[in-house]
């Protein structure tokens, strides 16, 4: 006997909205649009509100910004909010996928009056692509040398005024020369427990989700304080309810995908756990050095270090010292291992 729409659990998103929003363009869906829709990093948006207005009432460019911080705190999503709110295009690019001047130079040369281009990863240009930016951010220039040898020559090439963004999750590898040239920069940190909160209760409603009282509570507490993680955690608890039928995700349907997921409360996964394992069981508690810690648990030393590290050191249970990496008593009391006499030692030395 054939099953009516109504006799059935409606689903919690309808399948032709779940095909669009899990499509390529999913995660622009879930940016914010518009500065007052960004959730936290309040000094930022206060500045950057500032800096626009005034911009504009001078019908200028914004000035050249370079956005910092770990990675999934949305430095990108600010990136394209500073265009949407200057009127402007925005042209985005990779450090790495320019690889020789000329490349740079196409960009910059189609640029039109106003325009943003957005670097991520601009920690990762090449010197020779660095310096060609020089001109080019502060005269609106570029500087080419055009042929080899003897015949060489150079070339200057007016450029329309524009605003470069750049994203880096390592702001010391940025040269100080380039550093130097930006006029706003903006490090991202991580969001507290109230604003995570109403990241996942936007991304929630943006994919008609309907949690319980107390739910989203339970995601932004295990988000790593990190809105792409939220995204993802929602998402996760969505697909589990929707393939049992259930019309909202109640506290136990959150606790019970967390835990699936290797996903404890204080946001830690299984590699936050293995790393700290690993400093205490292997190593004594520390001091190990950071290559020694990537070789023991199988990951790349960039990974921990950008990755992985800053959420640890954030919440207290890990510490970089001259000697190397050590765990806190927090490590141990959140794995539940008791502290051995040497340990105690070490941590009170």
């Amino acid at each position: 006997m054939a099953i009516t729409r109504t006799q059935r659990k409606e689903p919690i998103v309808e399948p032709s909205k779940t095909s669009a929003r899990d499509s390529d363009t999913f995660d622009s869906t879930l940016r914010p649009k518009k500065l007052s829709e960004y959730v936290g990093q309040s000094t930022i948006k206060e500045h950057l509100i500032v800096h626009i207005a005034a911009a504009k009432k001078r019908d200028e460019p914004l000035g050249h910004a370079i956005l910092h911080g770990p990675p999934g705190l949305g430095k990108t999503t600010l990136a394209y909010i500073i265009a949407r709110e200057m009127g402007s295009q925005m042209r985005s690019t990779s450090g790495p996928a320019i690889e020789k001047p000329g490349d740079l130079a196409s960009l910059l040369t189609n640029l039109e009056q106003g325009d943003v281009l957005f670097i991520d990863e601009i920690h990762r240009m090449r010197p020779v692509i660095e310096e060609v930016l020089y001109s080019a951010m502060e005269d609106f220039a570029l500087d080419l040398v055009i042929g080899k040898g003897p015949t060489a020559r150079s070339m200057r090439l007016d450029l329309k005024p524009f605003t470069l963004i750049g994203a880096t999750t390592k702001i010391g590898s940025v040269s100080a020369p380039l550093r130097d040239r930006f006029s706003h920069n903006f490090k991202l940190n991580f969001y507290d427990d109230i604003e995570m909160e109403q990241i996942v209760e936007r991304t929630a409603s943006i994919l008609d989700v309907h949690m319980e009282e107390g739910a989203a509570h339970l995601v932004a507490r295990s988000c790593r304080s990190t809105p792409r993680i939220a995204n993802r955690l929602v998402r996760s608890v969505r697909d589990f309810a929707q393939v049992s039928d259930e019309e909202r995700i109640s506290q136990n349907r959150v606790k019970d995908t967390l835990m699936k997921l290797g996903v404890d409360d204080k946001g830690l996964d299984a590699t936050d756990r293995e790393i700290l394992r690993t400093i205490i069981e292997k190593f004594g508690g520390g001091p190990v050095g950071l290559s020694t810690l990537a070789a023991a648990t199988a990951e790349e030393a960039d990974t921990l270090e950008d990755v992985y590290e800053p959420f640890l050191m954030q919440c207290g249970y890990l510490q970089r010292t001259p000697k190397g990496r050590t765990v806190t008593r927090l490590a141990y009391d959140i794995l539940g291992i008791t502290l051995s006499e040497d340990a105690q030692r070490n941590l009170f030395a």
